[in-house]
Order: structure tokens, then C-alpha cells, then sequence
């Protein structure tokens, strides 16, 4: 570290040229810190309400920057106008639609949709603010308009999925494609459908029963399908959410780099920041969100339980991608609760939620947490009618 040799002129010149070239008015903390033989100024900017801020020279159009990566970059027309919502609260799902009344909605695939969930009464819509009034009329709303409209695509059109499977570890040859355009809710599912018919899987067979062990977490997969569904800026025109399947990868990519203020370590830890509130509001109600904040280390913790890299999370341009390895670089990792319940099934008998329950001393709603969690990693086998059958029964996959 170089340090500074003049570190009050330093300071009263850094202080100077951010008070006469930003507006509006910015004011960092400002500190000097010795440092072994020298001395550091560090400057700490926190956000601001009055953001986005801009060099006053350039102007309010072309003198917003955001930081990407290592490089500043020009914010376009639609990051400014998010930076002004975020500093309001306010996110682009929430906006009233002024022009167009409630019938623009298909409240019937809402209500097929909230069905196993529970019935969708007409005053919900307004609840969730998939519907808001505007001057005495209820209006949708962004989000509600994106996840129900009837003629979507005529104001949002790249409000869809776009899936492919390319030859190889590149994108020069494509074997397959699909354009998912259904209703948001129903997309992360026709998704995963594409991405399971392309990839490659070991079908692992125990006595009448065989179970598929896929070379990508299916959890881990479904996360980053819904993280991009419910953190896409659909502000952004130009192109859709894509999924891309190679032969040793999965990459998941929607248009919107990471909320402001929010960086990728940040969302490691568990931080989140809901860039679409009316969409992320009703897919929680539909189950598809179990818990704010809690994707990306779920979706971490099973590509680590499967002897797989960590998800590697970047920004590409004006775009958020996540990458999924198939390659597998160490063991298949079993925490304690789950040894014990492959140990109790290693005989080859199958055993009910409750008997297992017993047996490793957790509540019958956590054992079906775990017993469920070992289903979808392929080594446990589930034979009943239903997660609510009383005889259901757990069967170890023996290799």
C-alpha cells in the first residue's frame, strides 16, 4: 500500500472535487488512517435518498455511474429510474398500470394456480397488489400484469424464458430450444422439465424401485430459476430470462444486475433486497419462496452436499448470472441427522416418517424436512400415495 505523502492536502482537495462536481450534494465520511509509515484516506459513501447522484458537468442523463465488477459504467435510462425508486421505496412491480382496468387479468388461471394453495377470493388480488386503485379505479399493477396478463407480451415482451441445449461446452451449436411464455408462476417448472430432458442423469435401481440422480442439484436448480423469475428488471428491454444447458454446466441469466447498494458477497451471506415485491409477494403465497433471502445459500449447501463447486454468481453487463457445475469435485457430503437416518435404513427395510422421527429424536415435520431433502439427492426411494399417506414408506438406495 502506497499511501498518500500530503494527506491533509490530499483530503481537503478529495473533499473539494466531490462537493463541487456531484450533485446532489454528497457528503462521504472522510478519515485518515496511519497505516505502518504512512497515512490512508478512506472514504466510506452510504446510500443517500437523494440518489441517483450524478457529475454535474455531464448532467442528471449522462452523469449517473454504477459500479460493475472492477468498472464504472454510464447508467442507462432504466437503472436511474430504478435508483429513484429505491431511494422512494418503491419497486417498478408495484407502478399502477393506469390505462387498463382489473378484466386485463386472468383471474381464472390466478385462481387454478392459488388453488392447492388456498381459493383465491377477487379481494386478494388487491391484498397481494396484484391490483391497486388509481383515481377511485382498480388498475393492475406491474407485477400483477407480468404474472397474469391476458396480453402480457404487448407491453413486456420479453417477459418470458427462453431455454436451450448446446453441444458441447459452448454456445457455436444448439441441439434444442424451447420459449416458455406461460404465466410466470408455471415457467420455473417448464424450465426444469427443458433442463431434466437434457441432462444427464444416473438412474440408480433398488430391488422394484429406480430413482434418478441428476448431475445438477434439482434444488439447487429450481432456486436459481425462481431467483431470476423474481429478481428479473423487467424495466430492461432487449431480452428474456435464458437458461443454458452445455455438457458441463447450467447457466441461468436474467436482465438486472444486482440491486443497488447489494453485492454478490453480500447475497452469499444471505442478504436480499426484493428488486419485485408484487412478484416475490405471490409467489411466497404459492410456496415457491419459502424464505426471503435464503436462496442462494440453499442452492449453495446443495451443490456442496453433491460433491459439486459452489454456484459461481456474476454480473455481466447489464445482466445477473448464475452458473452451475456439473463436474463433480469432491465427495458427496452427509451431515449427522442424515447418516444416521441412511444408517437406520441400511437393512433394506422401509420405514414410516414417524418410526424414523423416533429413532433420530426430531419432530415428524422435521423428519419429513430431511427424508424429503435425502428424496431429492436420490438416496432415499419414497413408495405411497401421497406425502400425507400414514404408510408411506422410506427405502435406502442401495448402490
Amino acid at each position: 500500500m502506497t499511501g498518500v505523502p500530503d494527506v491533509l492536502d490530499a483530503e481537503e482537495r478529495l473533499a473539494s472535487i466531490i462537493a463541487d462536481s456531484i450533485r446532489p450534494r454528497l457528503v462521504p465520511d472522510i478519515e485518515i488512517v496511519p497505516w505502518r509509515k504512512t497515512q490512508v484516506l478512506v472514504v466510506q459513501v452510504y446510500p443517500s435518498a437523494a440518489r441517483p447522484h450524478y457529475i454535474e458537468r455531464l448532467g442528471p442523463e449522462a452523469g449517473v455511474f454504477v459500479r460493475l465488477g472492477s468498472t464504472n459504467r454510464r447508467a442507462d435510462t432504466a437503472q436511474i429510474a430504478e435508483m429513484r425508486r429505491f431511494a422512494q421505496f418503491e419497486s417498478f412491480d408495484e407502478q399502477p398500470i393506469p390505462d387498463l382496468n382489473s378484466e386485463a387479468l386472468d383471474f381464472r388461471a390466478a385462481s387454478e394456480l392459488f388453488a392447492p394453495a388456498r381459493k383465491l377470493a377477487p379481494s386478494a388480488f388487491r391484498n397481494l397488489r396484484v391490483t391497486t386503485e388509481h383515481h377511485g379505479r382498480e388498475v393492475p399493477t406491474v407485477g400483477g400484469f407480468l404474472l397474469f396478463g391476458r396480453n402480457r407480451f404487448d407491453r413486456f415482451p420479453d417477459a418470458w424464458l427462453q431455454a436451450g441445449r448446446f453441444a458441447g461446452k459452448d454456445r457455436v451449436r444448439i441441439l434444442d430450444s424451447s420459449e416458455i411464455r406461460t404465466y410466470l408462476p408455471q415457467a420455473a417448472d417448464q424450465a426444469i422439465a427443458f433442463v431434466q430432458k437434457h441432462l444427464s442423469r444416473e438412474a440408480v435401481i433398488t430391488g422394484a424401485h429406480r430413482v434418478d440422480r441428476w448431475t445438477v442439484p434439482m434444488v439447487a436448480l429450481r432456486e436459481a430459476i425462481i431467483n431470476a423469475i423474481v429478481h428479473a428488471n423487467y424495466a430492461e428491454k432487449g431480452a428474456p430470462i435464458r437458461v443454458a444447458v452445455f455438457d458441463d454446466r447450467i447457466e441461468v441469466e436474467n436482465p438486472g444486475i444486482l440491486p443497488f447498494g447489494l453485492t454478490i458477497d453480500d447475497i452469499r451471506k444471505g442478504v436480499s433486497r426484493l428488486r419485485n415485491r408484487v412478484i416475490g409477494r405471490v409467489f411466497h403465497e404459492l410456496g415457491l419462496i419459502e424464505q426471503w433471502g435464503s436462496g442462494i445459500q440453499r442452492m449453495t449447501a446443495a451443490c456442496e452436499d453433491a460433491g459439486l463447486p459452489i454456484p459461481v454468481l456474476e454480473e455481466i453487463g447489464t445482466h445477473f448470472r448464475v452458473i452451475l457445475s456439473a463436474t463433480q469435485t469432491g465427495p458427496i457430503r452427509i451431515n449427522e441427522v442424515d447418516q444416521l437416518i441412511l444408517h437406520l435404513l441400511e437393512d433394506g427395510l422401509g420405514r414410516s416418517t414417524a418410526e424414523i422421527a423416533e429413532t433420530i429424536s426430531l419432530s415428524p415435520r422435521a423428519t419429513r424436512t430431511r427424508l424429503a431433502h435425502l428424496v431429492r439427492r436420490g438416496l432415499l426411494i419414497d413408495v405411497g400415495s401421497g406425502p400425507q399417506d400414514p404408510r408411506r414408506q422410506y427405502f435406502r438406495v442401495q448402490k
